[in-house]
């Protein structure tokens, strides 16, 4: 398995665009056979260059991300990324699930703060962090591992202090000995150009920022998901997801085609890759990439 750094930096000098596809860990089992059986091996065959798994709200499911993990790699022998928050945990268990990640051959890991199970405020876990920061600085000690940090172009929706302020923490961030930057995903490209304009033009921030692209699967489902992330969605486009209603079908294809231009203009404008939220679905980011003749 890869370094993610070495990844970005292979791909750079080739300039072609990295892409990567994100998973979460399912609740059921039959949505785990059907992830691990199904959905993996078809997304597997557009050969991305990485992987990610995601890491449930206070780590509620870490054992099914590190599985995951490890059949990506076994399996389908791909560079995988795994999540890692602070929720509800110390110090030490922070450093025992790193010891597992690292048993897993895994070189990669995504350091978040996270969020509380159950959604409300987030609190520190005595004996434990209460900033990303600091957590990457504690995986950076182990001197094993590329580290990934999330991003947010409209900025996160915890910060009341504004965007501007979110996007200094993401400075120190990649200070404290992050890689590489992936967003959360947005759908109006001017958010992640200005974003990207003020972290690496004003605050000087050198490490390759990732856009995360999501294709729509439902119009309903997309508008309840940016409500919790805090993802805004264009007036325009909300018009176009209330007139599609509840025809999946019709939604489907109208996710593949816009987020086939999206990624397009985001390619055009100097993106170094592409973070695709799959949604633990194969066909419309499959067809996005062959779209954009990369899959």
């Amino acid at each position: 398995m890869q370094f993610i750094r070495d990844i970005y930096a292979t791909k750079q000098a080739a300039k072609k665009p990295v892409i990567s596809f994100e998973f979460s860990p399912p609740k059921t089992d039959d949505g785990v056979r059907n992830l691990l059986d199904k959905h993996i091996p078809a997304l597997a065959q557009a050969r991305p260059d990485f992987c990610s798994v995601t890491y449930g709200a206070g780590g509620g499911t870490r054992d099914k991300t590190l599985m995951i993990v490890e059949r990506i790699q076994q399996q389908h022998h791909l560079t995988t990324l795994a999540h890692l928050t602070c929720v509800n945990h110390t110090r030490d268990e922070v450093i025992g699930i790193v010891d597992k990640i690292r048993t897993l051959g895994c070189k990669n890991i995504l350091a978040l703060r996270g969020d509380p199970p159950g959604g409300g405020e987030f609190k520190k876990t005595p004996g434990g962090f209460e900033f990303a920061a600091e957590l990457v600085r504690l995986i950076r000690q182990q001197n094993s591992f590329s580290i990934g940090v999330a991003g947010f172009p409209e900025g996160h929706l915890a910060n009341k202090k504004g965007r501007e302020d979110d996007w200094q923490h993401l400075k120190e961030k990649v200070d404290t000995g992050a890689d590489f930057v992936l967003t959360q995903l947005f759908f109006d490209n001017a958010d992640f150009y200005r974003f990207r304009d003020h972290v690496a033009g004003k605050l000087g921030v050198k490490v390759p920022i990732v856009p995360g692209v999501i294709p729509i699967l439902s119009a309903s489902g997309i508008i309840s998901f940016c409500q919790r992330c805090g993802a805004g969605i264009p007036a325009s486009l909300r018009a176009q997801l209330e007139r599609l209603g509840d025809d999946e079908e019709a939604a489907v294809r109208f996710g593949i085609e816009f987020a086939t231009k999206q990624c397009e203009d985001l390619l055009r404008n100097g993106a170094p890759g592409l973070h695709l939220y799959t949604l633990n679905k194969s066909h419309s980011t499959v067809q996005v990439l062959k779209n954009l003749r990369l899959a």
